[in-house]
């Protein structure tokens, strides 16, 4: 499993045991974990991740902390909702700590997810975000996601590529 690496961040890919840690949060046994880390939202997507885990190893397109580069320390967390449908598309959730936010992270860590995502061939990533939730919106528009769409209580983002089209050497 490759952790994603970008300018400022490192977007560490969780194994089944690292998971298994943060779902039962458990910091005295990952020693890079800062006050806070994890929140509500870091425990679930390491419950999604062990879920799918169970349902058919290596199918989800990972579960990740964030960690600047400089310290290693944990910024937040990023997941994919599970496996891609049979469309190709999944959902992804983010979050920081409440002192990392305003600093880009969000948007570099969404920018190296998508990324990875298009590389192992998911052909569409969803996210979503509350009303007044503008900073989430403003992370998915600077990662490369449009908005496509809303109801009652959240705006709906995408970025979506084209299937690869196989190359034939023509004679």
């Amino acid at each position: 499993m490759d952790d994603l690496v970008t300018t400022r961040l490192i977007l560490h890919r969780l194994t089944v045991a690292e998971a298994e840690n943060i779902a039962a949060e458990r910091p005295e046994r990952l020693p890079h974990w800062v006050p806070g880390y994890p929140e509500d939202d870091d425990v679930k997507a390491a419950q999604r991740f062990l879920t799918a885990e169970r349902e058919g190893p290596g199918r989800h397109p990972g579960a990740y902390e964030i960690r600047r580069r400089e310290d290693g320390r944990v910024v937040g967390g990023l997941d994919f909702h599970g496996p891609a449908d049979a469309d190709g598309a999944v959902t992804v959730g983010y979050g920081l700590l409440p002192a990392e936010r305003g600093k880009g992270y969000a948007s570099e860590a969404l920018r190296a997810a998508l990324e990875s995502a298009r590389e192992r061939g998911i052909r569409c990533v969803k996210g979503d975000a509350d009303h007044d939730n503008v900073p989430s919106h403003r992370v998915m528009t600077a990662a490369g996601m449009r908005r496509v769409g809303e109801d009652e209580r959240v705006k709906y983002y995408v970025a979506e590529w084209e299937p690869e089209r196989l190359q034939t050497a023509s004679t």
